[in-house]
């Protein structure tokens, strides 16, 4: 089975390119996104895509015309997917889950180095600067964190606070029987959480639940934690509170607008995003470009789970892993 393979980066084509024929797939390779644009480039019944490609009913036109059947996403999200434009017209699977303990550990990363600025003692010390003054934390046991889904990410995050010794308070809409925090409502989570941990999927009910009126009940000085989807927080709101101090810090891994930046890079340009830029200047803002996933467990895991999705589909077989606009009402 040929395999289009879009947006590639340098960290893909060794765990593919080692993986694929095993699961009797052939790879080419293409390093541009996949949009309307380019979706002509595909020369082979299914497509290999990621999180900022561009998969709107323009590119699914274009893909379905050259007699693309299957789009294998190698990420969880599929928000930039337009799953009614595809129905009927192409099969959509992802890797639901890869590495939960990825994602929780750099979240974990991010919450310590927001509270004890170990990026700014960073910067100082390769300056020979130890001066600690202005780098003072706080203790993370006996205080309160609020975490929204409980997924197996948001579940692998709660253990992990719990050994630090916090409170671990959640919302969920869908709670799960073996979570062992307290679910509460969302209101009451916000105005009780010291830190706050965002571990739910981007759709209409949770775009921008990061708001000016939600960061308004939270607690001063609370820090807000996201490796899940930018669009979860309304960025103006995110960067009002700061400047007015009314959140200690915030440790992101996303950005609502970050398809034209994230996993590129850029330190020879000048970044014309204003609300990035704006983040960017922020000392206790910690900012990663859409790492969290990033371990060799998880990319291996990555690589599998794709590929035996499309030898399932080359089989005839059932797509386990399938999405679908139907599933989504």
């Amino acid at each position: 089975m040929k395999i289009t393979f879009f947006d590639t980066k340098p960290y893909d084509k060794p765990w593919f390119t080692r993986l694929a024929p095993e699961y009797n797939c052939e790879i080419r390779f293409l390093d541009y996104h996949l949009n309307a644009d380019t979706a002509s480039f595909a020369d082979s019944e299914v497509v290999c895509a990621f999180v900022n490609d561009v998969i709107d009913e323009a590119a699914i036109n274009v893909l379905s015309e050259k007699g693309v059947k299957l789009i294998a996403l190698r990420c969880a999200g599929y928000n930039n997917v337009n799953l009614k434009a595809a129905q009927g017209k192409l099969r959509i699977v992802r890797v639901p889950e890869y590495s939960p303990a990825a994602v929780a550990e750099h979240a974990a990363a991010l919450m310590l180095s927001v509270n004890r600025k170990i990026h700014r003692a960073y910067s100082r010390t390769k300056e020979n600067n130890f001066n600690i003054n202005g780098l003072i934390g706080f203790d993370l046991i006996g205080k309160t964190i609020g975490i929204i889904g409980t997924g197996k990410i948001g579940k692998v995050f709660a253990n992990i606070c719990k050994g630090f010794g916090m409170a671990v308070i959640a919302y969920d809409p869908y709670p799960a029987e073996d979570f062992s925090g307290e679910y509460l409502p969302l209101d009451e989570l916000f105005q009780k959480s010291d830190i706050i941990s965002l571990h739910c999927p981007l759709n209409p009910q949770t775009r921008h639940m990061i708001n000016s009126q939600t960061i308004g009940s939270m607690k001063e000085q609370a820090i807000i934690i996201n490796t899940s989807r930018g669009g979860l927080i309304d960025t103006k709101a995110l960067i009002d509170s700061l400047k007015s101090k009314k959140l200690y810090g915030a440790g992101l891994d996303v950005y609502e607008e970050e398809a034209d930046y994230f996993f590129e890079d850029f330190s020879a340009d000048i970044i014309a995003d204003d609300d990035l830029a704006r983040l960017l200047t922020f000392p206790n803002v910690v900012l990663t470009s859409h790492q969290a996933f990033f371990t060799e467990e998880a990319m291996e895991a990555i690589a599998r789970v794709t590929l035996e999705s499309v030898r399932a589909f080359s089989q005839n077989k059932e797509l386990i892993n399938e999405i679908t606009y139907k599933k989504e009402q």
